[in-house]
């Protein structure tokens, strides 16, 4: 072989080589979709994807590299959950991850075969999403938002920091199975800490107004906002009504305290996802969503707004405080 057309050989080589080398990554790279239950401007949202992001890259899995990940974002709006749960479910991810009630059934709608690892969900027993916590079984497994004990600890947080409240709004969505459960839980303790409690439905803003102000003229009323994707939908017109009317409200949403909530009590909602993670890393890996049980918070936070509760003319006890996780001021 002449020298020449041995150089030439080599250097056609040598150009095919990056070829043979992306083909290869492509071929090991795997795809994550998340549908999270923010908008995208949110801060909460993007703390969840980083952590996200974050947790997996520890597990080994870089973006660009082993992993490709698509984000849509839902922010707990009916209509743009579906949307970017059929976009998704168009990518054909390996797995999904899911935040939040809404977003977790436009994903299932979309696919039974995909799957799916959920966090920020109330009940998914109830919802009909798994078979049990234990054993799910089917495409689908992940993190419940929350344990029922907790919500009660919403209204002791109410009376603690406001304890001339003698009469509690609780504001619920009745279209989910959480909402009915939640009032149970606190309606049945609500008595041992002289408080009388109401149910009120939060399904659009003309009910919410209509229940803020129902509990506004005694001058002895409080606010308790449970846990919901309606909640979160509506927690800007929450916290306004609340100021307008004077109400203490406690939250079980960290990030409506810091958009001027009084106080919120409930898990470590970023926690969740960054846990999340680790079980999409787990099915990435070769096992299977019927085969991870469904787990619990293991992080529980409490948040005080100060100046909230100055423009109230709270004074919050030494106790709360000294208990408190965030003091935002």
């Amino acid at each position: 072989m002449r020298r020449r057309d041995f150089v030439t050989m080599l250097g056609c080589a040598a150009a095919a080589l990056p070829i043979a080398v992306r083909a290869q990554q492509s071929a090991k790279q795997r795809r994550v979709g998340v549908l999270m239950n923010r908008a995208a401007d949110s801060s909460e949202g993007q703390a969840r994807i980083a952590a996200i992001q974050q947790r997996l890259q520890q597990l080994g899995w870089s973006e660009g590299q082993n992993l490709l990940m698509d984000v849509r974002w839902g922010a707990d709006d009916p209509d743009l959950e579906r949307k970017g749960a059929a976009e998704l479910a168009a990518l054909a991810p390996d797995v999904v991850l899911a935040g939040g009630t809404i977003g977790l059934t436009a994903m299932i709608r979309e696919s039974r075969t995909i799957p799916v690892v959920f966090a920020a969900v109330g009940d998914p027993v109830a919802l009909g999403v798994v078979r049990s916590l234990a054993h799910p079984g089917g495409n689908v497994t992940g993190f419940q938002a929350f344990e029922y004990t907790f919500t009660a600890k919403l209204l002791e947080v109410l009376k603690e920091i406001a304890p001339r409240v003698r009469r509690a709004a609780i504001l619920r969505d009745t279209a989910s199975p959480q909402g009915i459960a939640n009032f149970a839980v606190i309606q049945a303790m609500a008595a041992s800490i002289g408080v009388q409690v109401s149910p009120a439905d939060i399904r659009d803003p003309g009910e919410i107004e209509r229940a803020v102000a129902a509990v506004a003229p005694s001058g002895d009323g409080g606010l308790v906002v449970t846990a919901s994707g309606v909640a979160t939908a509506h927690s800007g017109f929450i916290v306004k009504l609340a100021a307008r009317y004077k109400l203490p409200a406690v939250y079980a949403y960290r990030h409506i305290v810091v958009d001027g909530g009084l106080a919120s009590y409930g898990p470590d909602w970023t926690d969740q996802f960054r846990r999340a993670a680790e079980y999409v890393d787990r099915i990435l890996r070769g096992e299977k969503p019927a085969d991870l049980p469904v787990q619990a918070p293991t992080k529980y936070e409490l948040v005080v707004n100060l100046k909230t509760a100055k423009t109230l003319g709270l004074t919050v006890a030494d106790s709360l405080l000294a208990r408190a996780d965030e003091l935002i001021e």
